[in-house]
């Protein structure tokens, strides 16, 4: 009789086990969920300018180099400040730091509706671009936390949608906004919706136990968690310190990752920066018509980033290596990219240019969620955050060069996109060859693999 007891108490125990353990896979996707919509919010927010280039351009009466420098106001700071964000995420975890950077970009979108003169626009342009380079490394972490490595690249790769949702919806929306309400008043009402995410991030969020990180990685995690405390164990007593973060700039293929984020970056933002003003000048659509028309490119961009996710996955499963697994996506997206975009440079007729157009920011997208991904993979599992920060870094060097450069080619070719095009073509051909050849897995994971 106590024997039946206690197997009933057993299965009752292991059926509980079993519920709480769905309970908290459900509760990571809603998680993954709220990284979505703040990621459109995050986007919204730094669109805002590009939609309102031309009518903000014509206020302040700044030519095409004075813009492009505002519109790579954003970047430069952004670009730096990932250096450090990536460890404070690694430091203090993603919901402290997400939410002060959250509040703090919402603060200043309101504020930047304020904005009087060319100097004041472009501070507050910096200071978006500092408090917004925490998200993405944020949302890395999450992903880290909440999911096992076969899984991974599917997470990250939907948290990346919401950037591209943003700049699908930013056109027909922001346009909407701008003509109803002029472009401070699109600005108060992104930096409003802003804080109300990060009150909902702030009263839902929790990393998981550990109970919850057992079951959701299973028993290969459990002895590594055991082989890593062993480790630090030994590491203290004999007075050996943990990899600091200057360590991750002694690997060579972290270079290689900050060229190849540099290409592929510098691209996709000449998208996000000049393609409404191309459409208007170029193409000669009005601001309502080039609104619609540069959305299209930017829905394509959704299906890209879920490529790449899904692509990387199905290799997994396949049984070809991890790093394998990420590569082939970036390298591919890349040079399909190069081959959509190029040609551009070239084309008068406004189909093919916008199927082109289209085909580059698609390909473009298909690396970005995999990026993520493979820096978590080849971080040692307290420097995630910070690699892939780092290569955010180089991502936008290039992401702050496209704009100014664009910009300086526009104004001294009387506003002909075709070198900015060349230019943004060869650069992604760059960043597919720096993924290609130099980036590998560590010596150090392969040894612990071997072990």
């Amino acid at each position: 009789m106590d024997a039946h007891a206690q197997a009933i108490t057993a299965d009752r125990t292991v059926s509980r086990d079993d519920s709480d353990t769905q309970r908290s896979k459900k509760l990571r996707w809603f998680f993954i969920a709220l990284l979505v919509i703040g990621g459109v919010v995050n986007y919204l927010d730094r669109s805002n300018l590009s939609i309102a280039n031309t009518t903000i351009a014509k206020e302040f009466n700044l030519d095409s180099t004075q813009m492009g420098l505002i519109l790579a106001a954003f970047s430069w700071p952004y670009a730096i400040a990932n250096l450090p964000a990536g460890y404070l995420v690694d430091k203090f975890g993603p919901k402290r730091i997400y939410s002060w950077a959250a509040t703090l970009w919402s603060v200043v979108s309101l504020l930047s509706a304020t904005a009087s003169t060319y100097g004041l626009f472009y501070a507050f342009r910096v200071a978006l671009g500092i408090s917004e380079s925490p998200f993405f490394t944020a949302g890395l972490k999450v992903c880290d936390n909440w999911f096992d490595e076969k899984e991974k690249a599917l997470p990250v790769s939907i948290v990346n949608t919401g950037s591209q949702i943003a700049n699908a919806i930013a056109p027909p929306l922001l346009t909407i906004l701008l003509i109803k309400t002029g472009w401070r008043g699109m600005f108060l009402i992104i930096g409003g919706l802003g804080l109300l995410v990060t009150v909902i991030w702030m009263v839902c969020y929790r990393n998981p136990s550990v109970k919850e990180i057992a079951a959701i990685k299973g028993e290969d995690w459990q002895k590594q968690a055991a082989s890593e405390k062993q480790s630090k164990q030994q590491n203290s007593q004999s007075g050996a310190n943990k990899k600091s973060w200057i360590s991750l700039f002694k690997q060579s293929q972290t270079y290689f990752m900050i060229i190849g984020a540099f290409g592929i970056f510098y691209t996709v933002w000449v998208y996000l920066t000049w393609l409404p003003t191309y459409l208007q000048k170029a193409e000669g659509f009005d601001l309502m018509t080039s609104g619609w028309l540069a959305m299209l490119p930017y829905l394509c961009g959704i299906v890209g980033v879920l490529c790449g996710g899904w692509i990387s996955g199905k290799m997994l499963k396949m049984g070809y290596k991890t790093i394998t697994s990420r590569k082939v996506p970036i390298v591919a997206g890349a040079f399909l990219a190069a081959f959509a975009v190029l040609p551009v440079a070239y084309m008068h007729n406004v189909t093919l240019t916008m199927i082109l157009l289209c085909v580059g920011y698609f390909a473009s997208q298909i690396p970005i969620g995999c990026m993520w991904t493979l820096a978590s993979d080849i971080a040692e599992p307290d420097q995630v955050s910070s690699l892939g920060a780092i290569q955010n870094f180089g991502g936008f060097v290039g992401a702050a060069a496209a704009p100014m450069v664009t910009g300086y080619i526009l104004d001294q070719t009387g506003q002909n996109f075709t070198l900015a095009f060349v230019v943004a073509g060869v650069l992604l051909l760059v960043g597919a060859f720096s993924y290609l050849i130099f980036v590998n897995e560590p010596a150090s994971k392969k040894r612990g693999i071997a072990q």
